[in-house]
């Protein structure tokens, strides 16, 4: 039998031997080339690339964690909220008893020393008022405009101590002085302090929630509210048994515990939509210990009485400036601890 060379040979001739073999051999060329792109693209030029894997932005990389003291300075610090806030009962100067300063503040309030411990890139402002509710900082209150409209997207930090004058602290407090034949005991006004308590629990939530979305970026570091008696026998301070003290700090405490969890609620809800602010609890029950009303050295007002107008002043049970030094060293220690989870 004739082999394929000499078949190719006898029909077509030597010249069509060549052209055959010649077509064979790019044949054999042309495989590997196709079956290897790389090596295809090298030979011919052709300008093609190997396909590479697709390479995605880490969400989590695209913004840089920020320390607490970062977190807290890169815009302005605002002060807002209550007395216990604006300062009354440190009154130190002759300017912190203008008539005209309906707010009551103070050149002692917590709010001086927090805004020298750090350098706020925006700068600061104390907008707490005495009396604040937290409808009026919402509303505003006797002309004073509302404190939220004080801050905004610059806004890096705000301190609030909210709450007291919702629950009607003051009330219970001259309930429990004036002890009338006529009127409650002081411990028969649980039922009052716990209606107004649930009304809060609802009320601040809401609260927080216009603050944080006033200002996304800030962290809000709100206080619940130190104890003012010591429950020591012997120093019933200003016709309030050791039993009543007992019960009234009973009721700060039970408020501490609601702002706390309304405060741990808020928080939540911005981490879980990955927000860059937080929402913080300072813990201010203790802050007072060994200093309470009837002390040796009392960071708390005792009762004070106007007897021309036979009415409470209003810095009666209110921080002393000693006692708002010691509130300033509590919101310092917390802005430099953070709330203990990544701020961006």
């Amino acid at each position: 039998m004739n082999s394929p060379v000499a078949w190719v040979r006898n029909r077509f001739g030597q010249r069509g031997l060549a052209v055959t073999v010649l077509v064979v051999l790019l044949a054999l060329g042309v495989v590997p080339l196709v079956a290897l792109p790389a090596a295809r693209c090298k030979v011919f030029g052709s300008g093609c690339h190997e396909p590479r894997p697709e390479v995605r932005a880490d969400p989590v990389a695209t913004e840089s964690a920020l320390t607490p003291v970062e977190a807290a300075t890169w815009g302005s610090y605002v002060a807002l909220g209550d007395s216990y806030s604006s300062g009354v009962g440190a009154e130190a100067s002759v300017a912190d008893h203008n008539p005209l300063d309906r707010c009551h503040r103070t050149s002692k309030a917590y709010y001086h020393e927090v805004s020298k411990a750090f350098r706020f890139a925006k700068g600061s402002a104390f907008w707490a008022c005495s009396g604040a509710t937290t409808a009026d900082v919402l509303d505003g209150r006797g002309g004073e405009p509302p404190q939220i409209g004080r801050i905004g997207p610059d806004t890096s930090l705000v301190t609030l101590s909210i709450g007291g004058n919702d629950v009607g602290f003051s009330k219970v407090l001259a309930g429990c002085v004036v002890k009338l034949p006529w009127s409650k005991s002081c411990t028969r006004q649980g039922e009052d302090i716990a209606a107004r308590m649930a009304e809060l629990r609802r009320s601040l939530p809401g609260l927080l929630d216009e603050i944080t979305a006033k200002a996304p970026r800030a962290r809000v570091i709100v206080m619940g509210y130190p104890k003012a008696f010591s429950e020591v026998s012997g120093v019933d301070g200003d016709n309030i048994t050791v039993s009543d003290q007992r019960w009234l700090n009973a009721r700060a405490h039970d408020l501490g515990r609601l702002i706390r969890q309304s405060a741990v609620e808020a928080d939540a809800k911005i981490a879980a939509r990955d927000g860059r602010g937080s929402v913080e609890f300072v813990d201010a029950y203790s802050a007072f210990a060994g200093h309470e009303v009837g002390s040796g050295d009392p960071y708390m007002n005792g009762l004070a009485l106007n007897l021309s107008a036979l009415e409470a002043e209003p810095r009666s049970y209110h921080p002393t400036a000693a006692g708002h030094h010691a509130l300033a060293g509590l919101f310092i220690e917390q802005i430099k601890k953070g709330p203990g989870r990544p701020l961006s």
